[in-house]
């Protein structure tokens, strides 16, 4: 399947079961090394640790308002949905997302430590150290032709996960398009370039996200994050040593009208979905102003202690709508050595800023542009004693 061909959806019947991952053969298992490509494969790093993560691209059903409507408790004009029951409780989507297992035969889906439960529609955090490598055995359980892009390391053309006339051919190319029921394991690395820079702190953010048809594939839900500490500033897990808690915010518009289940989802609505040009409404109702994966505070809730060094790692969409002003109240952070309270995210912009919580109670993280703070955008933070 080529880019600008529709996928093919997964049937109605069969949205609530989970696909049975095909066996995993040993062969598979190893880097996918291109014999007769115009492109060296990548080696190894011999300096730090290889990283290994088995992630797979699930079919889900998403519910951006799991615990109810509005948990903000924020006013709202009359003639709006309420949270009282009026309205549609909750937002379903069927959706594809990137999700952990515990090994390579992609049969127990790893558990999601407490801390990173507000991770919620994102894949799995990869964690690494400027001198590691990071192997992904990965697994594409959908029904759509799927890969896996890394931002900010270092990848050779085996394993760039982007299909674009690029002058590779042969197994170079393996990387580009991985079909329904396919693996492929992609092997990067962490230089110097891909960890903090001089007006950096200890440990930077990037993302990965599919790149078949990039902007399809991430408003069907496959995007996730990416921490790189720096050389020797890091615990055994990868995590920085100078930071007692971490939180990563995606701000996120998922324009559910470009997605690849968009004409099941749609439903009765399924005529008009090629009209969405010409019928504005209909996108404008199916754009979901979210933090990750989230609307109107159902984002779990991010607790942190009073004067714990606390660090933020902030993202957003690809959509031309992803312009935010991610905003704290009632404490500052610092971002690019400068004291903030508000931080800005362009369209695929990552940013990590600090906190020192000074202030007790629960407060209001929102973006502050107006459509999307009405919109959803908003979640809460706690800072306990």
């Amino acid at each position: 399947m080529m880019p600008g061909i529709a996928q093919d959806s997964m049937p109605m019947s069969r949205r609530n079961a989970m696909p049975m991952a095909p066996e995993y053969r040993e062969d598979e298992a190893m880097p996918v090394h291109p014999s007769k490509g115009k492109m060296p494969a990548l080696e190894e790093s011999k300096a730090g640790l290889v990283r290994t993560y088995f992630i797979a691209a699930d079919e889900i059903d998403w519910d951006y308002t799991p615990r109810g409507r509005n948990l903000a408790g924020l006013p709202h004009v009359e003639t709006a949905e309420d949270e009282t029951g009026l309205g549609i409780r909750h937002r379903i989507y069927h959706k594809a997302i990137y999700q952990e297992y515990t090994d390579a035969t992609f049969k127990t889906l790893k558990v999601r430590p407490q801390q990173w439960e507000h991770l919620g529609i994102l894949g799995p955090l990869i964690r690494c150290e400027v001198g590691d490598s990071v192997r992904v055995f990965f697994r594409n359980n959908t029904h759509l032709s799927v890969t896996m892009h890394p931002h900010g390391l270092e990848y050779k053309k085996d394993a760039e996960g982007a299909l674009y006339n690029d002058g590779t051919i042969g197994t170079v190319k393996a990387d580009d398009m991985v079909r329904p029921g396919g693996s492929y394991t992609y092997l990067w690395t962490v230089p110097e370039r891909s960890g903090p820079a001089g007006m950096d702190e200890s440990s930077v953010l990037w993302m990965y996200h599919s790149h078949f048809v990039e902007s399809t594939d991430v408003n069907t839900g496959l995007v996730g994050p990416i921490i790189v500490t720096g050389r020797g500033l890091a615990r055994p897990d990868g995590s920085p040593r100078n930071i007692d808690r971490e939180f990563v915010t995606d701000f996120a518009i998922f324009d559910e009208t470009d997605s690849w289940f968009f004409e099941g989802n749609a439903g009765k609505q399924a005529r008009a979905v090629r009209m969405k040009e010409i019928n504005p409404l209909l996108r404008e109702r199916n754009l979901l102003y979210s933090i990750n994966g989230y609307i109107e505070a159902n984002l779990p809730l991010l607790t942190m202690r009073k004067g714990e060094h606390v660090r933020w790692y902030l993202l957003s969409n690809s959509n031309e709508e992803d312009v935010h002003m991610a905003h704290w109240h009632g404490n500052t952070a610092v971002w690019n050595k400068m004291r903030m309270d508000s931080i800005f995210l362009g369209p695929m912009a990552m940013a990590t800023a600090d906190m020192v919580p000074d202030s007790e109670g629960t407060w209001l993280f929102h973006c502050h542009v107006n459509d999307h703070f009405m919109g959803g955008m908003v979640g809460l933070y706690q800072v306990l004693p």
